[in-house]
């Protein structure tokens, strides 16, 4: 029959399958939540610090202070002289002239004035060598405060009391705070004597200030509001005593005297926090490194 001789058509489908795309998203999405989580975690740590602290970081990573003066002389005018004009000259001296005001046309003394070219270079020479001394002392100061905390870092005892410490160069010199914080202070309450934590802490800076050849001033200070039982005993006896066991304690452990130009208490008439004068990070004792101005040879006396 004629339908046996019908070919059959069999139909193969074929199945087609998706490119792989590979993994590198999971890779980004990674680093992303990574990102989130540090970010969110930085956030956690500044809110959880204090001012103290905040201050104390800034001022660990901040560069020592530096002479914005590229001439050798270091003076007023960066190693210029003023003529008779009053014009600015490139650097060499003049012979010093003495010149006579104009008559005055109305009565009273006629004021002569003197030009003193080596009285400005006297000057000029002095500035310069303030400069260099103060350079010499912010690298000297800036290698002492690394030593002063590592050596705090150290202490396995005064590493809990870092909030309490702190560390900084001012306008005055290197200052060194030792500072009550809420709940927990640096020496008993209205006593002059510290707590052992407090004793280490100051021990440990001794030998690191003997090395320095610059005069220490030690000064306590109290928070404002505080109350005392003895009328004869108030914040002023009290800043006293605490500052001059922090001098005794000093000595003790390597300090000599001749470091020490003062010892002080000036209670609470210099808050740290002036916004603030209850604040318990007031009551503190400062120890600070000056800078000192170079001795004045006779020959350059005023």
């Amino acid at each position: 029959m004629a339908g046996y001789d019908q070919p059959f058509i069999v139909k193969k489908i074929r199945k087609s399958t998706h490119a792989h795309h590979g993994g590198a998203w999971k890779i980004a999405y990674a680093d992303f939540v990574t990102a989130m989580m540090a970010f969110f975690l930085l956030l956690w740590l500044i809110s959880m610090t204090t001012p103290e602290q905040k201050k104390g970081i800034a001022d660990y990573f901040a560069p020592p202070n530096v002479s914005a003066s590229d001439s050798g002389a270091g003076g007023v005018f960066g190693g210029t002289a003023m003529d008779q004009k009053e014009a600015k000259l490139s650097g060499s001296a003049t012979d010093a002239k003495s010149m006579t005001a104009p008559e005055n046309d109305h009565p009273g003394p006629v004021i002569a004035v003197t030009s003193d070219v080596a009285g400005q270079q006297k000057i000029g020479s002095r500035a310069a060598q303030d400069v260099r001394i103060t350079s010499t002392a912010d690298m000297d100061f800036h290698s002492a405060a690394a030593s002063i905390r590592q050596a705090w870092q150290a202490d396995p005892d005064v590493s809990p009391v870092a909030d309490n410490l702190l560390v900084q160069q001012t306008a005055d010199g290197l200052d060194i705070e030792i500072m009550d914080q809420r709940g927990r202070p640096m020496f008993a309450e209205g006593s002059k004597y510290p707590f052992e934590v407090t004793r280490k802490a100051i021990a440990a800076i001794a030998p690191i200030l003997q090395r320095l050849s610059n005069p220490i001033e030690i000064s306590g200070y109290t928070a404002a509001g505080g109350t005392y039982d003895n009328p004869r005993y108030g914040a002023w006896e009290l800043s006293m005593d605490r500052a001059d066991t922090v001098r005794q304690i000093l000595g003790e452990f390597g300090l000599s005297d001749d470091h020490i130009s003062s010892v002080r208490g000036r209670a609470a008439t210099a808050p740290m926090f002036p916004n603030d004068p209850y604040l318990p990070g007031n009551e503190r004792v400062a120890i600070t490194v000056l800078y000192t101005a170079p001795p004045v040879p006779p020959n350059m006396a005023p």
